[in-house]
């Protein structure tokens, strides 16, 4: 893969991914991610690789960020999954204006230091013009109501970021303690094909008050919807993680074929690698679209290849429950459709097609 300019919190990754993630990985697959290992992850420093230096936080460069979240989600990527929400709470915080100054001052600092994890509940916005969760003003705060059908860490999440839209076009964005109280109460753990040990449950909103002082963004939904679309064109770095994990796997194989194998896909992997961070570093984010969808059904092929292959170099044994190949196919899959919109959806039909 390219190299990444060295960074402690790079290394930390490393060592977490190493010591803590990559052996328990089939157990938090089949049982769940456990609350030691987001001791693990808090300790690690990771949580603050976004966070202002200001707050706590490490300020990184964004590709110490993509870094982190490949190897974090090569090793295990459940926790990657649970961790992974963490950094939009603490870009909206930071970048907030006026109206989140309360929330900013309140949970900023722990977040970025990773003493606090966070989880985040407003995919359901992207519905719009349906409202899944209503936001409704009452005195001194915002009152949401609905069903959030998506999210993950329930029970290891120390808050989350929540979204909701107003009947007149708004959207409103405040935290909540991730806990069951007056007005929120979680579904039963969803059972997904993979990555059920994300902890991921939905969310029934009847009447849940946040006052002002959570709120940590405000803004006409168009405008929100406008910052949004394109960042599900790029390509997730936990793509090229499971990729890259997958390919380990034919590496120490033993298998000469095998080798031989991941050696083709790992220089064609990294090849996709290169183009989709650039796209991301070198061009606005609103242009070249359909080249950034391009790169990320090559990618999704790739990772395809490199986790079919551990299962074909690995035969039957490969589909124990014991076997990091069949996880990380199921991972993969999971990967194909985490954050799909339609115009991702309809771009990786059209390849599948072509």
């Amino acid at each position: 893969m390219t190299a990444t300019p060295d960074h402690p919190l790079v290394e930390a990754a490393r060592r977490l991914a190493h010591d803590v993630l990559a052996p328990a990985a089939e157990t938090h697959d089949r049982e769940g991610v456990t609350p030691e290992a987001v001791a693990a992850v808090k300790a690690s420093g990771v949580l603050g690789v976004n966070a202002p230096a200001a707050y706590g936080g490490a300020e990184a460069p964004a590709a110490v960020g993509r870094e982190i979240a490949e190897i974090l989600a090569g090793a295990c990527c459940s926790t990657f999954f649970v961790q992974a929400q963490h950094h939009t709470p603490v870009r909206t915080l930071a970048a907030g204006g006026t109206e989140a100054e309360a929330a900013r001052e309140r949970w900023l600092r722990p977040l970025g230091e990773g003493t606090r994890l966070a989880g985040i509940a407003f995919s359901h916005l992207r519905a719009h013009p349906r409202l899944p969760v209503r936001a409704t003003r009452v005195p001194g705060g915002w009152r949401f109501d609905g069903r959030v059908p998506w999210y993950t860490g329930w029970g290891l999440n120390d808050l989350f970021l929540l979204g909701g839209a107003t009947q007149d076009g708004e959207v409103v964005f405040a935290v909540a303690e991730a806990r069951e109280q007056p007005g929120l109460a979680p579904t039963t753990p969803l059972q997904l094909a993979a990555l059920t040990g994300s902890r991921t449950v939905g969310l029934l909103l009847d009447g849940l008050v946040l006052p002002d002082e959570a709120v940590a963004l405000r803004t006409p939904y168009e405008r929100w919807a406008e910052e949004d679309r394109p960042k599900n064109t790029n390509t997730n770095p936990a793509v090229f993680g499971v990729a890259r994990a997958a390919l380990d796997l034919l590496d120490a194989s033993g298998d000469g074929e095998a080798k031989e194998t991941a050696d083709i896909l790992r220089t064609r992997l990294d090849a996709a690698r290169r183009d989709a961070y650039a796209l991301v570093d070198e061009v606005p984010p609103a242009e070249r679209l359909d080249d950034r969808l391009a790169v990320k059904t090559r990618a999704y092929d790739l990772m395809r290849a490199a986790t079919t292959a551990a299962l074909v170099a690995g035969g039957g044994r490969a589909f124990g429950l014991s076997s990091p190949a069949q996880r990380l196919a199921r991972e993969g899959l999971f990967l194909v459709v985490q954050g799909q919109t339609a115009e991702v959806r309809t771009a990786h039909l059209g390849a599948l097609r072509a």
